[in-house]
Parts: C-alpha cells; structure tokens; sequence
C-alpha cells in the first residue's frame, strides 16, 4: 500500500571546523555530556559523561580539536591527538598513528549521517598529518559502538584499563588510513 504523505528532511547547514579559542567550551561540554548520556544510563561511567569543562578543552586541545556545527549551534566534537609518547597504550606511542578521541554527536542529530561526516572528516585530518593509522578506544561493554567502529573498517587490536577515570575495560581499535575519502581497509597489524 502507497502512502501519499512525503516526508521532508529540512537542509541543515552543516560545518566542521577546528576548534578556536572563542567557542563556548560550557556548551560544548553540554554537548559531550548529553552525548555520553545514554551510555551512562547504561552503566558505562565514560570520563566524558562527567568531565569539567577545563578537560574538555584541555583534551580539544591536546591535538586537531574538531567543532560540528549544525546551523551554527554546537552538535559534537572529535579529537585528533598525534602520538602521545607516553601513553599507556602502546599502539598510541607510534609515530604513524593519530588517536580519535572526544568523538560525538548530541543526541537529537544522530541518525542523520552526521557522525560519518565528522569520522571522515578526522580521517582526512589524520591524514594530512601524514598518519598511516587511526586508533580509538571505547568500553569492551559498549558492543553497539564496536560494531559501529568496525563498519567504518576498525578493528580490535588490543585493551587498556583507565580505571578509575572510568568503570569499565576497554578495547583498543584501530584502522588503516589507506583507500581514499571513504574507503579504507581493516588495519593489518
């Protein structure tokens, strides 16, 4: 059965840019917090869920800090960190790898393919700093995101335990920054 009702998607203005020193980091910190919400009503105590806005500027500063912006209002975050030499993750202290870290979306724009637009964004950020692989981490429990991650070609090469930042072990992902805008293949460790 046809139905006659259209449905129309209004056009949103989209925009990723770097992080500036004149955005409001209280209201991006709302957006991670409300962003992280879900996974604390599951349980999973990620920092992002509680953390103070200085860390959250510190962390967007800590590498290429990425703003989503959706008709000019805050609507996620990412991070691109270069190598952190002392990083308790080893794979984090390779000179050719870049971390995706603080990666968001507010709730009320997912579903609408703006996650994918901010990731491929990071990617091509990650890649212009000459990096060969992107990792992240994310909590062992959190399976709906590692599925996510593993779409968009990562796989789980390893864990790290930040307790007692947080209440969980998380598994360490990475993925290869080969095969173009879109593409890309699994990492290969």
């Amino acid at each position: 059965m046809c139905s006659d009702r259209v449905h129309i998607i209004p056009a949103m203005h989209i925009e990723i840019r770097p992080y500036r020193s004149d955005d409001d980091i209280d209201e991006l910190t709302g957006v991670i917090h409300r962003a992280y919400a879900a996974h604390l009503s599951t349980g999973l105590r990620y920092w992002a869920t509680h953390q103070p806005a200085s860390d959250t500027e510190k962390r967007l500063r800590a590498g290429q800090g990425l703003v989503l912006l959706v008709d000019g209002v805050y609507a996620g975050t990412a991070t691109v960190r270069p190598p952190m030499p002392h990083s308790r993750v080893p794979i984090y202290r390779e000179y050719h790898v870049r971390a995706l870290s603080q990666f968001c979306v507010a709730p009320e724009h997912r579903g609408k393919g703006l996650g994918l637009q901010l990731h491929h964004h990071a990617l091509q950020v990650a890649r212009q700093s000459g990096a060969a692989v992107m990792a992240l981490d994310t909590a062992k429990p959190a399976t709906g995101l590692i599925r996510l991650y593993e779409a968009w070609g990562y796989k789980v090469v390893g864990e790290c335990d930040w307790r007692p930042d947080t209440n969980y072990e998380s598994v360490v992902m990475a993925r290869s920054l080969a095969g173009g805008h879109h593409g890309g293949t699994p990492f290969e460790s």
